[in-house]
């Protein structure tokens, strides 16, 4: 499935309930040359406590915090496999519980939490220059950097980024990824630009270590920095490196975001079996 060209490899756990994949099992899928190809692999499945549970691991193996494209998969894949008994859902994801629905024409709106952890216009040490940016937590921790804000040659200030088609999301990405400054656990590195009231959005994710097509939680971030520097009222549309656009709509109630979601497509790319070696 995609959400916006961000792909995940869906597993119905309540058809496969033995299904475990190791580490070493989830990168083999993930390879796009050798494998099933994907930014990650979701297991969805009934549940006690909601319509269905989610779990969500990163294309390098590792246990995902929350994928918001994932989740507008996981709810339109839970509504295809009668998991949910209408077009409405509510799901748990790393305990924590979420809600969504189907609309029409394979779009699917995803109800977040509130965010977190916001800290605005900050410097970052990276690409041999001090970078302003902002951060906030919307279930996944999230850089939000404008590029005009970055320098092509550190020593000419007049050498601003005007074109995010060129900017070198994966370079500058990737060092502020690891920056100690977000260590342990690192960050998710969102690069924007401003055009007739729209956000353009590339990002370089964690856990796939690359950039992807579009990124849910980091639109969803990038949506509320909008707000705040730029003025940009909700709700908010995102053109994503895929081309598609996501919208973030939200309410600002005494200094605190409410109602908080992210809609957009999320379609089904193709099904199949794969065969997953005892060894992995």
């Amino acid at each position: 499935m995609n959400g916006a060209g961000n792909d995940f490899i869906v597993f119905d756990k309540d058809v496969y309930d033995s299904l475990e994949l190791t580490p070493d099992a989830i990168r083999n899928l993930c390879n796009r040359k050798l494998g099933i190809g994907g930014d990650g692999v979701i297991f969805v499945y009934k549940s006690n406590s909601a319509d269905f549970e989610m779990e969500y691991y990163n294309a390098d193996g590792s246990l995902g915090s929350l994928c918001g494209n994932g989740s507008r998969c996981a709810i339109q894949f839970a509504h295809l496999t009668k998991k949910i008994p209408g077009t409405k859902a509510k799901f748990k994801v790393n305990d924590a519980f979420y809600s969504g629905e189907v609309l029409a024409d394979g779009v699917v709106k995803f109800d977040l939490n509130p965010p977190v952890k916001f800290k605005y216009n900050f410097k970052i040490k990276a690409a041999k220059q001090l970078i302003n940016a902002n951060f906030v937590d919307t279930g996944s921790p999230h850089v939000v950097i404008n590029i005009q804000d970055v320098l092509r040659e550190p020593s000419d200030p007049y050498s601003n980024y005007t074109d995010i088609k060129e900017f070198p999301v994966f370079d500058i990405g990737k060092e502020i990824r690891y920056s100690p400054d977000f260590a342990p656990v690192g960050t998710n590195v969102n690069f924007i630009q401003v055009i007739d009231g729209k956000v353009i959005i590339r990002t370089y994710e964690r856990g796939v270590e690359d950039e992807t097509l579009a990124c849910g939680t980091g639109s969803t971030a990038a949506a509320l920095i909008s707000f705040t520097n730029y003025g940009i009222n909700p709700p908010v549309h995102l053109v994503t490196y895929s081309g598609e656009e996501l919208v973030v709509d939200y309410k600002v109630e005494n200094q605190k975001v409410k109602e908080l979601s992210l809609t957009g497509p999320a379609k089904v790319n193709f099904t199949g079996e794969v065969r997953i070696p005892n060894k992995l």
